[in-house]
């Protein structure tokens, strides 16, 4: 329903709706429809320029020669909203925030922190990591350990490898994403053949065909860009490969049975170990540094005086204390693939546990510093909330600074209001709301109060829903007077 309001709103050019969803709802800019089209493409068609300026200031994706910026742009109502498309120029870094793993997967590739090989590619140089480029291609993962093993700088002296299809490959083996011009497409499909990347081929074989589709039905039309979006199940399942990998033999029971899984015959290169409970994970500095400023502190102030792993004596051991093993899996699984198994309890867990393991998962996510893992675990608890409960996921949600569980739980308050109201619970947080407004005057609003009342109004169009409606605000002005509260 969301993502289906998002293109509604786009069409209408509603701005406060579509910041709404994308900035509380956390709803996907780029999302496409069965029409293949982008939110930001509705807003050009309809002409919406204020509306064209939020998405594209929010990351909404429109490079100048690719088949996204030129439907746009062909499809714009007027020139004032062409204009904004010419000028747009890239997806920035502080865009690219909005979306946690993405921007990791793009600094791992771009800066090349903690890597451990080189490619000497016809003068370019690039910086790699073993781990990635095994996880993500068969082809890598035999090649380090038969004719490169050992081997932390590779010369490729072949005329046919072009040093920027190469570089093309690399950033799809990152980020699933790849952005080549035209004329080197036949290279980026032969090095794929080579590397054994049969879903790369797939993909730039469709995309071909769509772009000669496109450019033959719109005469002027140039696309000298070919982009690909990320394949995010398939990028997901690999990386998850490394996290398969850091599982202690005795914990895999349950985790990392992946379709084809190579863990068995899958070197990763581990260069660190966090011991939990006992058991040792080997893992990779590049993705905990990466995604949190918990472990970069501590990875980086910490080797002095770690212990080092007998069976691989170059690795140093951290113990992580506070934590079980169990947490700590999930929290591991997050890192390497931006999802975690929590979702897994809802097949055998009751409710209560899964909130449970949930909220257990939140406090280390926040203090590990991962609100990826925070909005995560949010959405998660959101489909626990019942009456018995919606109150005290309502205080963690504020606690969390978790905006969407928060909303969440409003909008089933409004549901249940003539009950909530009374519970003497809900009097004393909606006090406690009003004290919490700062330098708050007896008629100045209360948030939580205005939440559910928007609720309750919200999609309100029969005779039936309005009368529904007035008793539930009926009812919740008759605790309001008797608490004291005039708003």
């Amino acid at each position: 329903m969301d993502v289906y309001d998002l293109f509604s709103s786009c069409r209408k050019g509603d701005v406060c709706r579509v910041r709404y969803l994308v900035e509380q709802r956390d709803v996907e800019l780029n999302v496409r429809d069965k029409w293949d089209s982008s939110p930001l493409y509705y807003a050009c068609l309809c002409g919406h320029e204020e509306l064209v300026q939020y998405l594209l200031a929010n990351g909404a994706k429109c490079e100048a020669n690719t088949f996204d910026g030129e439907r746009c742009m062909y499809g714009s109502l007027n020139e004032s909203v062409r204009r904004l498309l010419k000028d747009y120029k890239c997806i920035s870094v502080r865009a690219m925030q909005r979306d946690d793993f993405s921007y990791f997967l793009h600094a791992l590739l771009e800066q090349g922190p903690h890597g451990d090989v080189k490619f000497l590619v016809h003068g370019r140089m690039f910086t790699a990591h073993r781990c990635v480029l095994s996880a993500r291609s068969e082809y890598f993962t035999d090649m380090f350990e038969t004719k490169w093993k050992g081997k932390s700088s590779i010369t490729l002296k072949h005329p046919l490898v072009n040093p920027s299809a190469f570089g093309a490959i690399l950033q799809y083996s990152y980020t699933g994403r790849m952005d080549i011009d035209i004329s080197l497409v036949e290279d980026c499909r032969r090095l794929a053949k080579q590397c054994k990347m049969e879903l790369l081929i797939d993909q730039l074989e469709n995309k071909c065909k769509q772009l000669y589709e496109f450019v033959s039905h719109k005469p002027g039309i140039c696309v000298k860009v070919l982009s690909l979006d990320p394949h995010s199940c398939q990028l997901q399942e690999e990386m998850a490969q490394l996290a398969d990998c850091a599982l202690p033999i005795e914990l895999r029971v349950g985790f990392g049975e992946l379709p084809f899984n190579r863990v068995d015959r899958f070197p990763t290169y581990p260069d660190i170990c966090f011991r939990v409970d006992g058991f040792n994970f080997l893992c990779h500095k590049a993705f905990f540094c990466g995604r949190s400023d918990y472990f970069k502190a501590l990875l980086e102030d910490h080797f002095s005086e770690g212990e080092q792993l007998q069976t691989q004596p170059s690795t140093p051991v951290i113990t992580l204390h506070n934590i079980s093993h169990e947490i700590f899996t999930h929290v591991m699984y997050y890192i390497y693939t931006d999802d975690t198994q929590l979702t897994l309890y809802f097949f055998v867990l009751h409710p209560q546990l899964i909130a449970e393991v949930s909220f257990d998962v939140l406090c280390v996510a926040d203090m590990y510093l991962l609100p990826g893992l925070k909005r995560l675990c949010g959405k998660t608890l959101a489909k626990t909330i019942c009456e018995d409960n919606v109150l005290y996921m309502w205080k963690t949600a504020k606690l969390f600074r978790l905006s969407r569980l928060e909303d969440q739980c409003t909008q089933f308050m409004a549901k249940i209001i003539e009950r909530l109201v009374e519970r003497a619970e809900f009097a004393e947080i909606i006090k406690e709301d009003a004290a919490s407004v700062e330098e708050r005057q007896e008629t100045d609003s209360v948030p939580l109060v205005d939440e559910i009342r928007y609720h309750i109004t919200g999609n309100v169009q029969t005779y039936s829903a309005i009368e529904e409606a007035n008793q539930k605000l009926e009812a919740l002005e008759e605790l309001l007077c008797s608490i004291n509260i005039y708003c």
